[in-house]
């Protein structure tokens, strides 16, 4: 996936907004909530940042080609950077960046999530 299909992929989901910032990276929001950034690697790959569940992060953080999200796991929050592409399978980081818009999504408040309409 290069920046263009992660976009376009974010884009698709309901109810969000995307802001460059970060080191011109491409910032992906349900209702003011990050849910995915798309760059932010300092070696100029493509980089891609989401937030996963307990079980997903420890199973990422010591599969090749992904890492605890550099500033936000420091933090001790569940956030993975995917920042070697070629070691990805398949449609696996789309599934990683739905996972981390839903779980985004339900951390909203059910007032928000009925404002978006995502409770539907």
């Amino acid at each position: 996936m290069n920046y263009d299909e992660f976009n376009s992929f974010c884009k698709a989901f309901r109810a969000t907004t995307h802001v460059v910032q970060w080191g011109n990276s491409d910032v992906w929001k349900v209702g003011g909530k990050v849910f995915a950034i798309g760059g932010w690697e300092k070696t100029g790959s493509a980089a891609f940042t989401f937030k996963t569940s307990e079980q997903n992060y420890h199973f990422l953080a010591a599969k090749p080609g992904f890492r605890p999200a550099p500033y936000l796991a420091s933090r001790g929050m569940k956030w993975i950077q995917l920042y070697d592409c070629s070691l990805a399978e398949g449609d696996e980081l789309e599934y990683y960046l739905s996972e981390s818009y839903r779980i985004v999504s339900l951390g909203l408040t059910k007032k928000m999530q009925k404002e978006l309409g995502l409770n539907q």
